[in-house]
């Protein structure tokens, strides 16, 4: 039975591969005819995302992108602070900076390679219905057609009206009234390749923002925050766009690669999961960029949907498994659209009172250091952490402190994203996709289970009589140990309970 995903960005390009990865057959249904092959669009991919696209042979996405070093907060034409991103000592960055259509580019290589995915371009999806399975109508150049699959993903991005209309779902929260005008430029500006730059009311767009981002081939991409009645087309004819150019660059020599506006939305349906139909990326939420939550949420989706899909196809699990997608999923979209909005309720105050604050403690960012960390520009895309879902199995000796500081992690244990370690069989995540995976500490016992033995302490923190069972997207499901008699902790996935069963009654501790 083969499952349909509907869009072919990079959510849906994802999708697609770590499904055909797992032996599952797809029909990839997109409206284009072809792709745009300009344009930074979304631009920063987080280090887990990286280790997505790596896993299915993408790794020169993570040596092709830039990653700056140096993070640089203005306030009119004064610089507030810096700060230096540390080394986290992994074989991947913490994010690199590489356009959408590039990464595109990569997956569609991957795709053309790939025996089980058909690709079906120039397909305008007009309806969706589902029973026994489900069928998507589509408009193409020869006529009308109809395609059939076992289960569906919908990947149709922020347009993708039609999917939802036919789904009972709707995009529901706000959007911000101000636009955003993007320009890829490229220069030759000394000392700004490492360096990431935003500027709040800089004297040259006044009352409102700038960033900047470097990207790779000596390409920088700006973001200014325009007024909601702003003119694209009316400042390049006249002049103007120029000039806001360079009164960031100064008289240098430069091209403009892109350009276009944009409004920024907040926006969520009420279910990520309808029957046979999972909706992902930007078809189910919609963020502000400062901080990168789209796309790497979106590939979060595909992962998490990729992986429980397949389980049901082979049988492994029932499709009540399908409902925890929605449960981890749809959290993790409004932990993501509060940290966006507060992002955006700093960047773009609603009322006097928030006006006089931000203006209040970027006044003392100048400072006082303690002022600069309420300095709001945007948190960098992290993983969601599971500990609430149904499959995940809490652990007293390991409760979970909530959010960590900006730019850390939590520490290992259930409902967190195994490290990105190393151990004798290879990289811990790698092993981890290939399916349910228990990780035991020396001189624990398990008969009959895909297994590694992992150090005690290290980077997962393990203790002598434990066992650790990984879900096949590296997520850590529970820390069992001996004599546990924990019988349901993956609930729908058959043979889980079989994995849990060993190590409560057969997994002994070597004499």
């Amino acid at each position: 039975m083969r499952v349909a995903v509907l869009g072919s960005g990079p959510v849906g390009q994802t999708a697609a591969l770590l499904l055909a990865r797992r032996g599952v057959p797809v029909v990839l249904v997109d409206e284009c005819e072809g792709r745009d092959p300009v344009g930074s669009k979304a631009i920063c991919h987080q280090r887990d995302t990286l280790d997505v696209w790596a896993s299915l042979g993408a790794g020169c996405l993570a040596r092709e992108g830039l990653t700056w070093t140096t993070a640089r907060t203005f306030h009119h034409d004064r610089e507030l602070f810096s700060l230096t991103l540390p080394d986290a000592g992994s074989a991947l960055p913490p994010f690199v900076n590489l356009s959408q259509a590039r990464v595109e580019e990569v997956l569609d290589e991957l795709i053309a390679r790939e025996p089980l995915i058909d690709v079906r371009r120039g397909h305008r999806i007009t309806g969706l219905t589902q029973s026994g399975g489900v069928e998507i109508r589509c408009e193409t150049r020869a006529g009308p057609r109809r395609i059939e699959a076992g289960y569906a993903i919908a990947c149709t991005g922020a347009h993708g009206d039609v999917v939802r209309r036919a789904l009972g779902q709707h995009l529901e929260g706000v959007s911000f009234r101000d636009l955003f005008l993007i320009c890829d430029i490229r220069a030759d500006l000394p000392g700004w390749a490492a360096e990431r730059r935003f500027w709040f009311d800089p004297p040259w767009n006044p009352g409102r923002q700038v960033l900047i981002h470097p990207c790779p081939g000596s390409q920088f991409r700006i973001d200014w925050q325009v007024p909601e009645d702003y003119d694209l087309a009316a400042e390049e004819s006249g002049g103007a766009l120029g000039h806001r150019i360079r009164a960031i660059i100064g008289d240098r020599p430069y091209e403009v690669v892109w350009r276009s506006v944009y409004r920024f939305h907040t926006r969520l349906v009420d279910r990520m999961r309808v029957g046979r139909v999972l909706l992902a990326g930007d078809c189910a939420h919609l963020v502000a960029p400062f901080g990168a939550r789209g796309l790497n949420s979106g590939v979060a989706d595909a992962e998490n949907a990729a992986w429980k899909l397949a389980a049901v196809l082979r049988g492994d699990a029932g499709e009540e498994l399908l409902e925890s997608y929605h449960t981890e999923r749809h959290a993790a979209a409004v932990e993501n659209a509060a940290v966006t909005t507060a992002t955006m309720d700093f960047l773009v105050p609603r009322d006097d009172e928030r006006r006089r604050h931000r203006l209040d403690v970027l006044t003392r960012a100048a400072h006082d250091p303690a002022a600069g960390e309420q300095v709001d520009s945007g948190r960098l895309a992290e993983p969601f952490w599971y500990v609430d879902s149904p499959l995940t199995t809490p652990d007293p000796e390991r409760p979970f402190a909530g959010r960590p500081p900006r730019g850390a992690l939590p520490p290992p244990g259930p409902g967190v994203l195994l490290p990105d370690v190393t151990v004798a069989s290879g990289r811990l995540r790698d092993l981890a996709r290939q399916g349910f995976l228990l990780l035991t500490t020396p001189g624990v016992r398990a008969e009959g289970v895909r297994s590694v033995e992992i150090p005690l302490g290290g980077a997962l923190g393990a203790r002598p009589g434990e066992a650790w069972l990984v879900r096949p997207d590296a997520y850590v499901a529970a820390v069992l140990r001996v004599g546990d008699q924990r019988a349901h902790l993956v609930p729908g996935v058959r043979g889980v309970t079989r994995i849990v069963d060993d190590v409560g009654d057969r997994a002994h501790t070597a004499e």
